[in-house]
Order: structure tokens, then C-alpha cells, then sequence
């Protein structure tokens, strides 16, 4: 059973109320907040006024739905009225947004508790949280190593028992990746299946809201509730049918994909275990089908080249005039939007802003960002052609298990290789799934991704939650937080 499923068991069978779970959660996010750096900002008061509306529905006999007074948490790039909302960024400090994002709006019409907003890689870029204003947030299994990116904090609340789940958002692996490293589910779900109206942009043709989850129960019923059209969001399309009813289905017969490349320049430990992984598969009477995708190679410079381009589109609005943080010291509107953005952004923001500027200039578009989107092209008919060979693909989810705190700031370049297994997801806009699959020697979780057909959520979600009632002792706790 999940965790949202056994909160909902317990607040329904009246073994706690809502209130009292709510506070256990706050004083474990008081108590180990500290070194885990997880949340940015708790949101206590408005958590506990949710909470004493699903106490009284309960007390009257009315009916909860499954989310329903359960304790979550949101990234810090969905905005929230009325509730800081900063991209974990100096230059959105101090700004309230007047709306919600479509997610949150749907989730506190269910009475979601949300305990507060996450750590997050400054406006989701970076792959180890650390290049957030507030610090970045540490690892559950190992509080000296990074929880991931962009969602760090997301993953480390959710792995530490201190949410039962959160929202993250990812653009290229930023769920999916900080999942990995923190030993839990995370769902990046196919582009326009869930609404990104109220997400405050890194690069919009890639960015994608999804859950992050003790389990592939949980990230299930979460998917199924958010996966909504919205018509604010020009590209929403949402989801037909439901993943929840479709998750005990027999796996017998079905074509499980390895790309020899996604294999390339992974760590040992990794490939073993995502080998071993297959091997739980064909028990459970699965075929397993090696393939070469030679257009993978292609993925991380076309990643890099689209997101920094789009980057720099998204965030040309933070100019110091209509919110946010303004430079104190200026000489013109010219110089004060100058320093405003010089001393509001940190050094990664800006090194990708000036990228995405320098390949859409005259002179250097038809030679980067054309060919790149060329080459997005060419990687979707890959994908294409890969599932005809196969129903679901299965991967690495990052090529090495979470590493240790202040590697990313001394080498930005290995740490984009982070990315490698996760960004061609994002560029041909399907979804992907990763799933604990093992441990390093050292302790560390290891994650697999399962890639699926556009809107083949049931179908990846299906065959991950066989592979966690299989091989369930690689969904290991933690030592922290809230025990239920």
C-alpha cells in the first residue's frame, strides 16, 4: 500500500485527524529542516486551517477523496497566491503571485495540506540543487551528498518522510533525476497531459509538471488527479482514462526495449543493476529487446542548445521595474535593468541566458538553434521507429548514483552529464518514469527510467508498479520524518 493510501486509511478509519497529522508533519520539517534544506518557506497556518475543513467533513460523514487531507508540498516555481513564490532566485524575492498554477488549483479544491514550497536549482537549472539562493538541499541516505535537480528539494522532503508527496517539474530530468539520487518514484508525464498555466517558465516547449512519490501507487493517483485540459495552457491536451485502474495488469508478453546506447559511459553499479532489473522482468514472463538508437547522441547539445534559447525568451521579463528585487544603485533605466539582472541572477542562470542569446543572434541561429530543432525532429522519429521494435523502453535514469555536495559548482560541465539519459525524454516529449532499482556499494539508491509511447502513462506506470511488488527491497525508508 502507498503512503497516500494508508493516510487516507487512517484519516477515514479515524485512527488520527487531520490536524494531528498535519502537526506531525510540521515538527518533523522543524526538526530535521536544518540539515536537510528542504523546504524554502513551511507554510504551517495555512496547512493547519486545510486540515480542520477535512476534520469536519469527516466528523459530519461526508466522503474524502483520496488526496484529500494529505500532507504535500510544491516546488518553488508553481505559483501560489499569496504565498512567496521565488524560483528559489534573489531576483523574485519578496513576490506573491495573484493566481495559482492550474495543479494547485485542482489540488486545494481537494483539500491537498500543503506543508510549504521546496528547494529548488535557481529557476530549475542545475542537476544537484545547489544553485538555489537558499543553498541546496541534502540527500535523505546521506546528508554530505547532493538530493538532485532541479527538484531537489521536492525529492529530499518526499524521501525523508516529510511530505507524502510533492509536485516537481521537469525540463530535463528534474524530476525524474533527483527521484534517482533520493530513492523514490518520480513521474515526468507526456508534454501536454498535465497543465503548465501557473509554472513560471525555464524552457517552455520542454517544461512539464509531474509527482514525486514514496511509490508508483502514489505517483499513480497523483497523476490521475492533476492530468486535467486546461484551456489557459495553449498546449494542454490532458489525459484521457485513468493509470490507477491499470496498475496490477499482467506484463506477460510484453516488449521491454534496451538502447545499447543509453548503456554508453554509465558507471558499473548502475548498469548492473538496471541489467538485474531486466532480469525481474523476463521472470515476470516480459521479453526483453536490445536496439540501437544511434540519434541519442545527438540529445544533450540539442537539449542544451533549445532550453538556454527558450531560457533566455523566458527570462528577459525580470527587468526590476514590475517585481521582485530592484538594484539600489542605478543610473538610468538601462543601468538599473543591468545591475538588477547582474546582481538578481546567479552565475549558472546567467551562463545559460547569455548561451540561449548567443545561439538565437544573427549570424548563429541557422548554425545552432535551427539545426538543433532539425535534430529534435530526427530524435522523435527515432523514438518512433524504437517503439515499433518494443512497447516500453528501459533505461539508466542518470548514468551514477547522487554525489557528494560542491562537485557540481567545480565542474558545471560533468554535472550537465548528469542529464544524459533524462533529456531525450523531454526533447521528443514522452513520458518516463524512474524507479528505485538498487543501492552502490556505499548505500546509495539507484534509479531505472521506464520510457512509454506518448500518453502511455498507464502503460510505463503498469509495468513499474509489477517491477515494485517484485523487488520491493529496493523501495528502501529513510531514517526520517513522519513513520505511518
Amino acid at each position: 500500500m502507498g503512503t497516500i493510501a494508508k493516510i487516507h486509511e487512517m484519516l477515514v478509519s479515524k485512527q488520527c485527524s487531520c490536524a494531528e497529522l498535519t502537526k506531525s508533519y510540521l515538527d518533523e520539517i522543524e526538526k530535521s529542516n536544518g540539515e536537510l534544506n528542504a523546504y524554502v518557506n513551511v507554510t504551517g497556518d495555512e496547512a493547519l486551517k486545510t486540515a480542520e475543513k477535512v476534520d469536519k467533513k469527516i466528523a459530519s460523514g461526508e466522503e474524502i477523496g483520496m488526496l484529500e487531507g494529505v500532507p504535500m508540498t510544491l516546488k518553488d516555481n508553481l505559483s501560489t497566491k499569496g504565498v512567496e513564490t521565488t524560483c528559489c532566485s534573489k531576483i523574485l524575492t519578496g513576490y506573491k503571485p495573484i493566481y495559482n498554477a492550474t495543479v494547485w488549483d485542482i489540488l486545494q479544491s481537494q483539500n491537498s495540506v500543503m506543508l510549504g514550497k521546496t528547494n529548488m536549482d535557481e529557476f530549475a537549472m542545475g542537476s544537484s540543487c545547489e544553485t538555489s539562493y537558499f543553498g541546496g538541499a541534502t540527500n535523505p541516505f546521506n546528508t554530505k551528498h547532493v538530493s538532485g535537480g532541479s527538484s531537489g528539494g521536492v525529492a529530499s522532503a518526499v524521501g525523508a518522510n516529510i511530505a507524502a508527496y510533492g509536485l516537481g517539474s521537469d525540463t530535463g530530468g528534474s524530476i525524474r533525476q533527483p527521484a534517482s539520487f533520493c530513492g523514490i518514484v518520480g513521474l515526468k508525464p507526456t508534454y501536454g497531459s498535465v497543465s503548465r498555466y501557473g509554472l513560471i517558465a525555464y524552457a517552455s516547449s520542454l517544461d512539464q509538471i509531474g509527482p514525486i512519490t514514496k511509490s508508483v501507487e502514489d505517483a499513480s493517483i497523483v497523476f490521475d488527479a492533476i492530468s486535467k485540459y486546461d484551456d489557459k495552457d495553449s498546449t494542454s491536451k490532458g489525459f484521457s482514462g485513468d493509470t490507477y485502474s491499470s496498475l496490477n495488469n499482467d506484463i506477460k508478453g510484453m516488449k521491454i526495449g534496451i538502447a545499447r546506447e543509453y548503456l554508453d559511459g554509465v558507471r558499473d553499479d548502475v548498469k548492473e543493476a538496471v541489467l538485474n532489473a531486466a532480469e525481474v522482468y523476463k521472470s515476470l514472463g516480459a521479453e526483453i529487446v536490445y536496439f540501437d538508437l544511434p540519434a541519442l547522441k545527438f540529445a544533450l547539445p540539442v537539449y542544451y542548445i533549445i532550453a538556454c534559447a527558450e531560457a533566455s525568451s523566458n527570462l528577459g521579463r525580470y527587468d526590476g521595474i514590475r517585481y521582485g528585487y530592484k538594484t539600489e544603485h542605478y543610473n538610468g533605466t538601462h543601468d538599473m535593468i543591468c545591475r538588477t539582472r547582474s546582481e538578481g541572477f546567479g552565475e549558472e542562470v546567467k551562463r545559460r541566458i547569455l548561451l540561449g542569446t548567443y545561439v538565437l543572434s544573427a549570424g548563429y541561429y541557422d548554425a545552432y538553434y535551427k539545426k538543433a530543432q532539425n535534430l529534435r525532429g530526427t530524435i522523435v522519429k527515432a523514438f518512433n521507429e524504437a517503439f515499433t521494435h518494443c512497447d516500453v523502453i528501459l533505461a539508466p535514469t542518470v548514468p551514477m548514483t547522487a554525489f557528494e555536495m560542491g562537485r557540481a559548482v567545480s565542474d558545471p560541465i560533468e554535472t550537465y552529464l548528469t542529464d544524459i539519459c533524462t533529456v531525450p525524454v523531454n526533447i521528443a516529449g514522452l513520458p518516463g518514469v524512474s524507479v528505485p532499482c538498487g543501492f552502490n556499494a556505499k548505500g546509495m539508491p539507484i534509479g531505472m527510467q521506464l520510457i512509454g509511447k506518448s500518453f502511455g502513462e498507464a502503460e510505463i506506470l503498469n509495468a513499474a508498479y509489477k517491477y515494485q511488488q517484485a523487488a520491493g527491497e529496493n523501495f528502501k525508508d529513510t531514517k526520517w520524518g513522519v513513520k505511518l
